[in-house]
């Protein structure tokens, strides 16, 4: 996840995890709203409303992590735990606050929100292709997929976009 809003200037070019991913303009948004959506090589989907709100997922749909408000959301078991950066004596802190219910209550339904309004726009041709990568594939017609399949939101057990798979003693 970008560190500053800067750094999430230009997702097209350099978020190269997403191995496909499309930029769009949205018509009838209030302000001039570029949502940029990609998917990693296994189908973990990311999708950046401008600088703010991320949402990222693992490959089975299920929210991985956010950045809203200021704040970075990681999953861990099954919850949000929001993490807020403090500048104190020439160091970075992530202080973490575990999400009550009516906080995580509060971030997953705002993202569903979302994620269902860009489902609408792009049901309905509301948007403007203003890149992607690679060129010549379909990128919204997956993203079009994908939205439809997600339904209650689920937080996944780790921020990792792979699931790391358990050692085996033996």
């Amino acid at each position: 996840m970008a560190r500053q809003e800067s750094d999430r200037e230009d997702l097209l070019r350099e978020a190269t995890a997403l191995v496909e991913r499309v930029e769009l303009s949205l018509v009838d948004a209030p302000e001039d709203v570029h949502v940029t959506a990609g998917f990693r090589h296994d189908g973990a989907a990311s999708i950046f409303f401008g600088a703010e709100p991320v949402f990222q997922f693992n490959a089975a749909g299920e929210l991985r992590r956010a950045y809203c408000n200021g704040l970075l959301f990681k999953a861990v078991r099954g919850r949000l735990a929001s993490l807020r950066r403090v500048r104190q004596h020439g160091e970075v802190q992530l202080l973490r606050h575990d999400l009550t219910d009516a906080e995580q209550t509060s971030v997953l339904t705002r993202m569903q929100e979302m994620l269902v309004e860009l489902a609408n726009q792009l049901s309905h041709g509301r948007y403007n292709v203003v890149g992607q990568v690679p060129a010549g594939t379909d990128v919204v017609g997956r993203l079009k997929l994908w939205l439809a399949r997600q339904s209650a939101p689920k937080i996944a057990n780790s921020p990792h976009a792979e699931q790391r798979k358990r050692s085996s003693g033996g």
